[in-house]
């Protein structure tokens, strides 16, 4: 989902305002990185299984739209149910379960 969400956002519209690495504080491998036009920050924590948080700010204001996909690995099965269902009319490589899903 995390490059699904970055890989939208970056066609979408590059960040407006970007901090440089060397300006943000914490430990460097901390620090995010830059992809497809858009900052990403990474975290992996233990017993943690998915969850997704889009943040976009300017200066004095922040919108946050978080996912959390619970403690299971439901989420996935269900969306390997949907592609198996889906295999038969698709057409060349699907990569990604938004490739299958219909928005």
């Amino acid at each position: 989902m995390f490059c699904n969400t970055k890989g939208r956002l970056g066609k979408v519209a590059e960040s407006r305002k970007v901090i440089p690495n060397d300006q943000i504080q914490g430990p460097v491998e901390a620090r995010g990185a830059r992809l497809d036009g858009t900052q990403v920050h990474s975290v992996r924590l233990p017993g943690h299984v998915l969850a997704v948080e889009t943040i976009f700010g300017l200066q004095d204001e922040k919108l946050t739209i978080r996912h959390d996909a619970g403690s299971s690995a439901e989420p996935y099965v269900k969306g390997a149910i949907m592609a198996i269902e889906r295999v038969g009319s698709f057409v060349g490589l699907k990569r990604g379960l938004d490739s299958v899903m219909e928005f």
